[in-house]
């Protein structure tokens, strides 16, 4: 048999330290978030970015630094008992939920990039940059392709659900 596979962020651990935070929390109000929960959180975000959907961004650092960020405003507001109640299985599962919100953090970020790549370009198109010879004319294109791109996912009408009596009136 093979050796069972070890996890980065030990799960049972992990939620001892936060319940102990917790606790200490109620004495001490500003209390200094342990350092194992600091490992764990940034051993959860800096794996995420290895994972094949954010592994070619240039700008992993600051995905990186971002999840951190909000997972460390989160370790106070996580509930054990809430935990349990979402949970299919009826366990905890604080590394779940600091891996959802470095998820949400990471898109957050591309899409914050993805907006300023836009604005540049679109600034570059309304200044006329490509115009002059020092550009190579695929830069235009290029260009052109990333306006277009971001600009049709604004301009998207999200289909509407039809529901109740307009549903039976268009025979659906």
């Amino acid at each position: 048999m093979s050796a069972a596979k070890k996890h980065y962020v030990n799960n049972k651990d992990f939620i001892v330290a936060l319940n102990e935070y917790k606790q200490k929390l109620e004495s001490q109000p500003d209390a200094k978030i342990p350092d194992y929960i600091g490992l764990c959180i940034h051993a959860i975000c800096t794996k995420m970015a290895t994972r094949p959907n954010f592994s070619g961004y240039s700008f992993k650092e600051e995905m990186v630094g971002d999840a951190i960020e909000n997972c460390l405003e989160a370790v106070q507001k996580f509930d054990e008992k809430k935990s349990i109640e979402r949970s299919r299985t009826g366990t905890v599962n604080a590394f779940g939920y600091f891996s959802w919100i470095a998820w949400n953090a990471f898109i957050r970020r591309i899409a914050k990039e993805k907006k300023e790549t836009y604005i540049k370009h679109k600034n570059m198109q309304v200044l006329h940059v490509f115009d002059t010879e020092i550009v190579d004319i695929t830069g235009n294109k290029i260009s052109d392709q990333i306006i277009n791109d971001f600009e049709s996912k604004l301009t998207k009408s999200k289909k509407k659900d039809i529901i109740g009596i307009e549903k039976f009136a268009n025979g659906e």
